[in-house]
């Protein structure tokens, strides 16, 4: 359907025999309903060789290979090799699903950590990402992972089951965490707050089909139609839209298997919940130290990298049809009154079709252009949110390293002064980043007669 955002399941057992009758429409229905890729998975050499033929039957199927812990006692010389080529056919994308469990213990313990430790030596030896099933060995799980040195090539803890402490410690390693149907569940709120607590760039949707159907279906046989279910409670826990969360975790399944929908670039206008954002510029005023521009330029799944700047008349372009959105803001990665002659060219555009336009702003607008700037943006501009971060002049130059120097801070301030007066709705706001006292913002925000808001800050 054209209207459902684009999803990935990254983990699937297509192989499995309950999809014997009906395997085709399987794959249908999930197509039919948005599901633009799937992964499935190995679990023994029989598994991981028919996981294979499904991928080679299926242009939107790719495939992982591997043996799981309940069948250890399979990995051998003889499988290892035949396992390296099939991590060399161009549909299989990762080794998996490896890893330990401890809780039906199916094969011996001892066997297990060898079988693991053997298949993480063989990713790393191909390049290619692992997918790791832990129940109940997180310890030991983790203890692998490092001695394996399994960051070098990265990977996922599918169906994650530990809790916040291993989770950091799986970011630190660098995997991603995949979560299925069961963050559904009425009385599974502790999974939820781990979900709520990952950044997203670092979570994937799944549906561990034909098991863990969402709440919707629990007790029939899931499938990857279902993992829009996943993603929609994943949306409302991360308190974002279903197409904020379809466009993060296929990009995530992109960087890390390398399929999924072609990524945007340069992206001038860009959707996050029922705000339209427009990134005009990638300079900025500041190099702060929290800002992650310096690391990449994705924004919620959105490649902001800009080219070129754009011009007014290729930025309405990108807006469409302003009506869509609650609001359109002037935000993206860089500061955008370095732009002000377009920004009052857009918004006045904007404002004869009655939108809200927002500015999201560093302050410093005044020293860039040697005036009082914010008479001009009387009455094309309804909010304006103006980073603060700081309580003063020291630990703000310390923090946001503006290249006007000392005198950037009491700059800032006055501009949110002066705001007041020109702008209906404005905001002093700081980023939650350690050596940042947000307390002490909010009583500089309150001398300063404006309300105050944290940000959150995402490593």
């Amino acid at each position: 359907m054209a209207t459902l955002p684009s999803l990935i399941d990254s983990h699937a057992h297509l192989d499995s025999g309950q999809y014997n009758q009906d395997r085709a429409e399987t794959i249908q229905r999930a197509l039919d309903n948005g599901i633009s890729h799937m992964l499935t998975i190995g679990c023994d050499m029989e598994s991981s060789a028919a996981s294979v033929a499904i991928a080679e039957e299926y242009p939107q199927v790719y495939a992982a290979v591997g043996v799981h812990p309940h069948d250890a006692l399979e990995i051998s010389d003889e499988t290892l090799d035949q396992l390296r080529t099939m991590l060399a056919h161009p549909k299989v994308v990762a080794l998996g699903e490896i890893g330990l469990d401890y809780f039906r213990d199916r094969s011996p313990r001892d066997v297990q950590r060898t079988a693991f430790r053997r298949q993480i030596q063989l990713a790393k030896e191909v390049g290619k990402p692992i997918i790791v099933h832990d129940r109940d060995a997180h310890d030991e799980v983790l203890e692998i992972l490092v001695a394996e040195n399994a960051a070098e090539v990265g990977g996922v803890l599918h169906c994650f089951s530990g809790d916040l402490e291993m989770a950091h410690k799986c970011l630190d390693l660098g995997f991603y965490l995949s979560f299925p149907g069961p963050i559904t569940y009425p009385k599974n709120e502790e999974t939820r707050e781990i979900v709520k607590a990952i950044p997203l760039d670092r979570l994937l949707v799944e549906t561990d089909c034909p098991y863990l159907s969402p709440q919707k279906f629990r007790g029939k046989r899931n499938e990857p139609a279902y993992v829009r279910y996943t993603a929609e409670k994943m949306a409302e826990i991360k308190r974002l839209s279903i197409a904020d969360i379809a466009r993060v975790t296929s990009r995530n399944c992109r960087d890390l298997f390398g399929f999924g929908p072609e990524q945007e670039t340069g992206t001038i206008a860009y959707q996050i919940r029922e705000s339209l954002y427009l990134n005009i510029t990638n300079r900025c005023t500041n190099r702060c130290l929290f800002c992650a521009r310096f690391d990449d330029f994705v924004v919620k799944g959105h490649e902001l990298k800009l080219d070129s700047e754009p011009t007014a008349a290729e930025v309405i372009a990108a807006i469409g049809d302003p009506s869509l959105y609650a609001e359109v803001v002037f935000c993206g990665y860089g500061e955008p009154l370095l732009r002000l002659d377009l920004i009052k060219e857009v918004a006045s555009w904007l404002k004869e079709r009655g939108i809200k336009v927002r500015i999201n702003t560093d302050g410093q607008a005044n020293l860039v252009h040697g005036r009082d700037i914010l008479p001009e943006l009387a009455g094309l501009v309804d909010a304006i949110s103006i980073s603060l971060n700081a309580p003063n002049a020291e630990g703000y130059q310390k923090l946001c390293q503006s290249s006007y120097g000392p005198e950037a801070y009491e700059a800032v301030k006055e501009f949110i002064m002066l705001a007041r007066e020109q702008i209906p709705q404005v905001t002093a706001t700081a980023v939650c980043y350690p050596g940042i006292d947000t307390d002490a913002c909010a009583d500089v925000a309150r001398e300063l007669g404006v309300p105050f808001r944290v940000r959150e800050y995402v490593e």
